[in-house]
């Protein structure tokens, strides 16, 4: 075994010293940040899909039902629930299960609802290829629906069918463990649209695909869930 000269040595403190000085930041940082590296081995290896790819992957596929959910998916709806929570139960979630609410909401408050612009996109899309739409919803059933016609006039769906409301019905009645797939297996959806792990969780359950669409970034849905969490795709841009 040879020993190191002390010319060696130094030779190689100095290069040492050089590298250390050429990484070390000229002033000290202000805040915490990341290197590239870091930034790497934090990124999922998340299924990212475009509309323009959507519609590639259908192209020798015969017309076929899709379903959409409403509330995140469709329709920033927030304020609808945010304004019922308020009203009906501002210490807890118990408006939900109050009938009264349900009939308030879904008797026109989804006039004040934003349209997502990722869902007229999608919407017109699979019109383009003869597609008829369904929408799926979570939402228990009240006296008055005006969110069938809603929707229809704002997405322009063509052969408009009535909204599926999903909620309030026991999982004996629907014999399946997620509701809207009860919905889905009705209709014979192919495809089915949703921001919730109950979306993708229900396609998956009734043997269809199920493709992500990222919650409104404003929602007071929370807590959010982790897209690609399933290994399903998840639609780039499309919190809005």
């Amino acid at each position: 075994m040879k020993l190191l000269t002390k010319t060696t040595m130094a030779t190689i403190l100095g290069l040492v010293m050089a590298v250390s000085a050429q990484a070390a930041p000229k002033e000290p940082y202000t805040q915490a940040g990341f290197s590239t590296r870091q930034a790497e081995e934090q990124q999922a290896p998340i299924h990212w899909v475009s509309i323009a790819q959507i519609k590639e992957s259908l192209k020798d596929k015969p017309p076929m039902n899709v379903s959409f959910d409403i509330d995140d998916t469709v329709l920033a709806s927030s304020g609808c629930f945010y304004y019922g929570k308020e009203k009906y139960s501002p210490n807890d979630y118990s408006y939900l299960k109050n009938q009264d609410f349900w009939d308030e909401i879904n008797a026109g408050c989804d006039k004040y609802s934003i349209p997502k612009q990722v869902a007229k996109e999608l919407i017109d899309m699979h019109q383009e290829r003869g597609d008829q739409i369904f929408f799926i919803t979570g939402r228990t059933a009240g006296k008055d629906d005006q969110v069938t016609p809603l929707l229809a006039k704002t997405f322009n769906v063509k052969n408009m069918q009535p909204v599926n409301f999903m909620g309030g019905h026991g999982q004996e009645q629907l014999k399946t463990k997620y509701n809207k797939a009860a919905g889905i297996l009705k209709h014979n959806v192919q495809l089915h649209y949703g921001d919730s792990d109950d979306d993708i969780l229900a396609a998956k359950e009734a043997g269809i695909r199920g493709i992500r669409v990222l919650r409104a970034t404003n929602s007071t849905y929370t807590p959010f869930p982790q897209a690609g969490g399933y290994g399903e795709e998840v639609i780039v841009n499309s919190s809005y």
